[in-house]
This record gives C-alpha cells, sequence and structure tokens, in this order.
C-alpha cells in the first residue's frame, strides 16, 4: 500500500493515534447525546482524567473505577454547593456516561495499561 500510494515511510505514534481516536470517539459520543458545552467540556475531562489515571497514576481498574464516582459526585456537591441546582447531567445522561466509559474504555483496561506502560 505505501508503494502504490508513493508514500515515504512514516514515523508513526501508534499510542498518540490510538489516543486521537479515543478522544475523537468521545466527542462524536457526547455530541451525539446532545450535551451542551458545558457538559460536553466535563465530559471531556472526565475522560481525560481517566486516561491520566492509568497513564501516569498507573491506578487498578477498581481504583479508577471509584475515582471516577468520586469525580462525578464531587461536582455534583460543588455545584449545590454554590447555591444553584446546576446538576450538569440528569440522572439518564450519568448512567450513558459511565457505560459508555464501560463499553469502551474500562471493558478494554488492560489494553490501555499496556498502551501506557507496555
Amino acid at each position: 500500500l505505501e508503494e502504490f500510494l508513493n508514500i515515504a515511510r512514516l514515523k508513526t505514534s501508534w499510542r498518540k493515534d490510538i489516543l486521537i481516536d479515543y478522544y475523537s470517539a468521545g466527542f462524536l459520543w457526547a455530541r451525539e447525546m446532545k450535551f451542551s458545552l458545558i457538559q460536553l467540556s466535563l465530559f471531556m475531562d472526565l475522560l481525560n482524567f481517566i486516561l491520566e489515571n492509568i497513564s501516569d497514576k498507573h491506578m487498578t481498574l477498581g481504583d479508577n473505577l471509584k475515582e471516577l464516582e468520586r469525580a462525578m459526585a464531587e461536582t455534583r456537591e460543588t455545584d449545590s454547593e454554590q447555591g444553584g441546582d446546576l446538576n450538569f447531567f440528569s440522572i439518564e445522561q450519568a448512567k450513558a456516561i459511565i457505560d459508555y466509559f464501560i463499553n469502551s474504555l474500562f471493558k478494554y483496561y488492560r489494553v490501555y495499561e499496556y498502551l501506557f506502560h507496555g
């Protein structure tokens, strides 16, 4: 294929390609969910947070699930402390977010661990 397309050998970083793909898929999923800009930003922050827990903190699957739960709960507490009822995600949206992370990342956790540390 390289010869057919007349492409010189490119240096490819599989790690970067996979991460770009995962961030893009997450962004598109959140757009399909019709999240507001604030919700979209929070979702992408959660996605980044979970990936950093794997790459930088070497967290286990169980610990990362607990961190996701804590992060979502802290966001709700912070909002209620401000005096407003600013629940950024409805219960249905929160369940969909958890399902998304389970099916897209947590199900393949060892693969992502290998990606960062293998």
